[in-house]
C-alpha cells in the first residue's frame, strides 16, 4: 500500500523547491485515518511520513506516521 499512499500524497501536494518536502496544494485539506484535518501542512515522505504545521502559538508541530499504520487518507478540495 505504501506506493498507493505516496501517489495520494503527491496528488494532494506539490514539491517545496530545494527540499524533499511537499506542501499541500491551495484549497486541499488532508485527513489521515479519519483523524486531524491538515489544511496548510508540509509533508515529508521517507521511511516514515512527517506532517509539519504551525501552531496557533507560533510553535511548529510535527506529526509522524508509520506507513504501515495508515489505513485511510482523505483529501478535500473544492469542486471545479
Amino acid at each position: 500500500m505504501k506506493q498507493t499512499w505516496e501517489k495520494i500524497f503527491e496528488y494532494a501536494s506539490m514539491p517545496v523547491h530545494g527540499t524533499l518536502s511537499r506542501k499541500l496544494r491551495k484549497g486541499v485539506t488532508l485527513q489521515i485515518n479519519e483523524g486531524k484535518m491538515y489544511e496548510s501542512a508540509v509533508i515529508f515522505l521517507g521511511e516514515f511520513v512527517r506532517i509539519s504545521e504551525g501552531g496557533s502559538d507560533g510553535t511548529n508541530i510535527n506529526t509522524y506516521y508509520d506507513w504501515s499504520s495508515i489505513e485511510t487518507i482523505r483529501t478535500y478540495s473544492p469542486k471545479e
